[in-house]
C-alpha cells in the first residue's frame, strides 16, 4: 500500500522544491474529489517523491478516483511513469475498484488488459477469479501470462483449477509461468499435475523446481527418483527441490524426516552418494549447498569425500552446509575427517575441528592441532578435547597454559576445568609453584575452580606476592575453600595498600557466609577512597542480603562515581526494608540512565504492587533501553495491567523491545496470553517469532489455538496449524485432528498436510472421513491428494 507518511516523515531526503510540491499534493488531497483533475495530472511528474505522494493521495480518495485512473490506463498510455503510477494508485485504492477494472478487460488493447489483470491480482480480488480464468485462454500470450500471475497472487481452489487448466494449453509461453505460479501457491492439489510433467524433458527441470517450492512431501519420492535416474542437471535441480521441501516441512511442522527417509529407503546408497558427489563439479552455489545437505542425509564414504571437497570452496554458505552435513554423517565421516585434520593446513583444521566426534580415537590428531601456528586453531583444539572428554589430554593442555595467545590459555583452562581427572590437582599444584607468572596465574584459577583444600597454602602464598594479578587470582579462589584461614586472608586483603587488591577482596567477601566480622569489613569498604572498593563492598552487602546495612547503602545514592550509584540500586533490590524501596523508587526517576535502569530492575525483583505504576510509566520511555528494562520488570507481575503492556510493547518501534515482548508473552500461561499472541500474527515484523512462541506448550495454549482456528482466515490458519504441529506432543497431535472438524474451512485446509505428516492410522482415518464428508470441495481435494488418491 502507498502511504504519504513514507515521504513526509523523512523531509531531509527531499529537496526544498520537492518538499513544497509534496505539501501542495497533501493540500489537494485534503480538498477531496474536487482536486481529482489536478492530482491525476500529477501522475507523470518527474519527481519520484512527488509522484509517490500523488499516488497515495489518489488511493486515499477511494472510489471517486477510480474512473479517472482507469481512463489513464485506457486513453493516456504515452507515458510509462504515468501508467505505473496509475496502476499503483489502483492497487492501493480504498475504494471499489473491481467493477471498473473488469470493464477494461474487454479492451482490444492487450496492454490495457494486462494492466487490469495485474491490478486485480495484486489486490487479491477473489470475485475476479472467473474473469481471470477466462483470460488465461486469451488469444494474446501476454494477457494470458498476466492472468496466470494474477491468479497465482489470489490463490484458492478456483484459481488453482484455472492454473491447472493452463498446463494443458500446449503453449509453452503459458505453461512455464503456470508451472512457476503453481509451485509458489503451496496448494497440495497441484502436486499430481506437476509430477506428470516430470516425464516431459522440455518441462522436467521447471517442474522439479516448482515441486520443491510447493513444500509438499508427496513430491519427495519422484524427486528422489530423479536423483537416481536423471542427468546432472536434473540431479542438481532435484537436490535443491528436496532441500526446499525439507525446509518447508521444518517451518510448518517443527521437524521433518520425509526427505531423509526417502533417500535412505533404497539399497543403492553408495551409488546415490557417488551420483550426488559427481554433480557437485557443475553445480552453482545454491545447488552445491543443497547437494551437501543431501550427502549428509545419504551418508557413506563417498558422501564424506564429496563433502570434504566442498569445504575448500570460496562460498562460505556452501562450506557451512558441507560442514553441517559432515556433522550429521557421524561415524561414517570420522576416519576421513581425522585424516584431513592430520594433513590439512590451518584453514582446513579450523573448519574440521568442530566436526570431530566424541570418540577417544580422535585425541592424537586433535592434540597435534594444539601445536598449530594459528592461535584460533589451538583454541579450537582445546575446546574439542574438552568435548571429547578424554582425560588423557589433561597433561598436554597444561602445557598450553603458557601460550602467547590469551584465547588459547582461556580455552585450555576451560578444557582442564571441564575434564577434571585425578591428575589435575597434582598438576595444578605443581604449576602454581612455577617461576612462570603466567602458568602460576592459570594454575591458581584451576585450583580456585575446583576448590582444592590442598591448594590453600598455594593461594595464601600468592596473597603475599608483589604481582597484583597473582593476588587477584588467589583472592578469587579463597571463598571456595572451607577453611577459616581463607576468610582471615580475605579480611586482611580488604585492608591492603593496593586499591585493586582491596576491591578484589570486597568482591570475594560477597561469596562467603554472612557473619559479623565480614559485615563490619564491608561496611568499612563503603567509605573507602577508591570507588571500585565502594562498588564491590556495596554489591557484596546486597548479595549477602544484609538488610541492617540498608541505611548505610542508601547514603551512597548520590556518590560521585556512577558505578557506585548503580551498585547501591543493585544492592537495595535484594533488601525488603521500606527505606530500600523508597530509595529504589527515587532512583527510578534518576537522570542517570544506568541508575534508572538498575532501579527498574530492582523494583521488578521486589514485585511490590505499589511499584507497578512506576514500571508501566517507564515502559513508555523515549529511551528504548529503558523501555526494555522496564518491560522485563513488568513481565514479573501477575497483574491485570501486565498483559496489555506486553501486547503494546510487541508493536514497539525498536526490534529488541518487540522481540522481548513476544518472548515474555510466549512463556506466560493462560488462554489470554495465547489470544494476545494470535492477535500479533498480522504484524510481519514479529510473525515468525510469534509462531515460534505459540509452539511453546504452555498452560492454556491448546484451548487458545483451537478457539483461534475456529475463526481463522487464509492468512492465520496455516500459521496456527504450524504452531500446533511444531509442538510435537501427543495432545497437540490430537488437537490437529480436531482442527479437521472446526468450522473454519481455511483452518481445515491448512490442517490437512499437518495431519498427513503425522503418518498414523488415526490421522489417515481422519483424512479419509474428511475426503468424503467435508462440505468444502478444496478440503476434500486436499485430503485425496494427501491420501495419494
Amino acid at each position: 500500500m502507498t502511504d504519504s507518511t513514507s515521504v513526509t516523515a523523512s523531509p531531509l531526503f527531499l529537496s526544498s522544491e520537492d518538499r513544497a510540491r509534496v505539501e501542495e499534493v497533501e493540500q489537494l488531497a485534503r480538498r477531496g474529489a474536487g482536486s481529482l483533475e489536478a492530482l491525476v495530472g500529477g501522475l507523470d511528474t518527474s519527481s519520484w517523491a512527488v509522484r509517490r505522494a500523488v499516488v497515495s493521495a489518489l488511493a486515499r480518495l477511494g472510489t471517486p478516483a477510480v474512473p479517472p485512473l482507469c481512463d489513464v490506463l485506457r486513453h493516456r498510455r504515452d507515458n510509462e511513469a504515468r501508467l505505473a503510477a496509475a496502476v499503483e494508485a489502483l492497487v492501493a485504492s480504498t475504494g471499489a475498484v473491481e467493477e471498473s477494472l473488469e470493464g477494461l478487460t474487454d479492451s482490444p488493447s492487450a496492454a490495457i488488459v494486462c494492466d487490469a489483470a495485474q491490478v486485480l491480482g495484486r489486490r487479491r480480488s477473489r470475485r475476479s477469479v472467473p474473469l481471470l480464468a477466462r483470460l488465461t485462454v486469451h488469444p494474446d500470450d501476454n494477457v494470458a501470462v498476466a492472468a496466470i500471475e494474477a491468479l497465482g497472487r489470489i490463490g484458492g481452489g478456483a484459481a488453482v483449477d484455472a492454473l491447472l487448466g493452463a498446463l494443458g494449453s500446449g503453449n509453452f509461453f503459458r505453461i512455464f509461468p503456470a508451472i512457476d505460479v503453481l509451485g509458489r501457491c503451496g496448494d497440495p492439489s497441484v502436486v499430481p499435475a506437476l509430477l506428470g510433467l516430470l516425464a516431459d524433458p522440455f518441462y522436467a527441470l521447471e517442474s522439479a523446481r516448482a515441486l520443491g517450492r510447493t513444500g509438499q512431501d508427496a513430491a519427495v519420492p519422484a524427486l528422489v527418483g530423479l536423483l537416481r535416474r536423471g542427468n546432472d542437471a536434473l540431479v542438481r535441480v532435484a537436490a535443491v527441490a528436496l532441500a526446499d521441501i525439507h525446509e518447508a516441512q521444518v517451518q510448518r511442522f517443527g521437524g521433518a524426516r520425509a526427505v531423509q527417509g526417502a533417500l535412505r529407503s533404497g539399497s543403492d546408497l553408495s551409488m546415490l552418494g557417488r551420483r550426488l558427489a559427481q554433480a557437485i563439479s557443475s553445480a552453482d552455489s545454491a545447488e552445491r549447498a543443497a547437494l551437501a545437505r543431501l550427502l549428509g542425509w545419504v551418508g557413506g564414504q563417498d558422501a564424506a569425500a564429496g563433502l570434504l571437497r566442498l569445504l575448500d570452496g570460496p562460498d562460505p554458505t556452501v562450506a557451512r552446509a558441507a560442514a553441517s552435513a559432515l556433522a550429521e554423517l557421524g561415524a561414517d565421516a570420522d576416519e576421513q575427517i581425522l585424516q584431513a585434520l592430520q594433513d590439512g593446513d590451518s584453514a582446513r583444521r579450523r573448519v574440521l575441528l568442530p566436526l570431530v566426534g566424541r570418540r577417544a580415537s580422535a585425541v592424537p590428531e586433535v592434540m597435534a592441532c594444539l601445536e598449530d601456528r594459528e592461535a584460533s586453531v589451538r583454541a579450537l583444539a582445546a575446546d574439542t578435547l574438552s568435548r571429547i572428554g578424554d582425560t588423557s589430554a589433561v597433561p598436554v593442555l597444561f602445557q598450553r597454559l603458557t601460550d602467547d595467545d590469551a584465547r588459547v590459555v582461556q580455552a585450555a583452562t576451560g578444557a582442564i576445568q571441564s575434564l577434571g581427572s585425578e591428575q589435575t590437582e597434582a598438576l595444578a599444584l605443581q604449576a602454581a609453584r612455577s617461576p612462570d607468572a603466567r602458568l602460576r596465574r592459570a594454575a591458581l584459577r584451576i585450583i580456585s575452580y575446583f576448590g582444592y583444600a590442598r591448594g590453600l597454602e598455594v593461594l595464601l602464598s600468592a596473597m603475599r606476592d608483589s604481582d597484583e594479578r597473582l593476588r587477584d587470582a588467589a583472592i578469587y579462589g579463597l571463598p571456595f575453600i572451607e577453611d577459616p584461614r581463607a576468610v582471615d586472608a580475605l579480611l586482611m586483603a580488604a585492608t591492603h595498600e593496593s586499591e585493586r587488591t582491596r576491591a578484589a577482596a570486597m568482591r570475594a567477601l560477597g561469596q562467603t557466609e554472612k557473619e559479623a566480622r565480614i559485615t563490619s569489613t564491608l561496611l568499612g569498604g563503603l567509605n573507602d577512597r577508591d570507588p571500585w572498593v565502594r562498588y564491590y563492598a556495596c554489591q557484596s552487602l546486597g548479595k549477602l542480603n544484609e538488610e541492617a546495612a540498608a541505611d548505610a547503602i542508601v547514603a551512597l545514592a548520590d556518590d560521585d562515581a556512577g558505578q557506585v550509584r548503580v551498585a547501591v540500586v543493585d544492592a537495595l533490590a535484594h533488601m525488603h526494608t521500606e527505606s530500600a524501596m523508597t530509595a529504589l523508587r527515587r532512583a527510578a526517576a534518576s537522570t542517570d540512565a544506568d541508575v534508572r535502569r538498575a532501579a527498574l530492575l530492582g523494583l521488578g525483583v521486589a514485585r511490590r504492587q505499589d511499584a507497578l505504576p512506576v514500571l508501566l510509566e517507564a515502559s513508555s520511555s523515549e529511551d528504548s533501553a529503558t523501555r526494555l528494562v522496564a518491560l522485563s520488570a513488568v513481565a514479573e507481575y501477575e497483574a491485570p495491567e501486565t498483559l496489555p503492556a506486553l501486547l503494546h510493547a510487541a508493536s514497539d518501534r525498536d526490534d529488541s523491545v518487540r522481540s522481548a515482548a513476544v518472548g515474555f508473552l510466549a512463556t506466560r500461561p493462560g488462554v489470554p496470553a495465547t489470544q494476545a499472541l494470535v492477535s500479533l500474527l498480522g504484524d510481519m515484523t514479529v510473525r515468525e517469532r510469534v509462531v515460534s512462541a505459540l509452539a511453546l506448550p504452555m498452560e492454556g495454549r491448546l484451548p487458545g489455538l483451537l478457539t483461534a482456528l475456529d475463526v481463522a482466515d487464509e492468512v492465520t490458519a496455516p500459521l496456527l496449524v504450524a504452531a500446533l504441529a511444531r509442538m510435537r506432543r501427543a495432545d497437540a497431535r490430537a488437537a490437529l485432528l480436531q482442527v479437521l472438524e472446526t468450522s473454519s474451512a481455511s483452518a481445515r485446509r491448512a490442517a490437512v498436510p499437518a495431519v498427513s505428516a503425522l503418518g498414523t492410522l488415526e490421522s489417515r482415518d481422519a483424512l479419509e472421513r474428511a475426503s468424503l464428508r467435508d462440505e468444502d470441495p478444496e478440503v476434500r481435494r486436499a485430503c485425496l491428494v494427501a491420501l495419494g488418491k
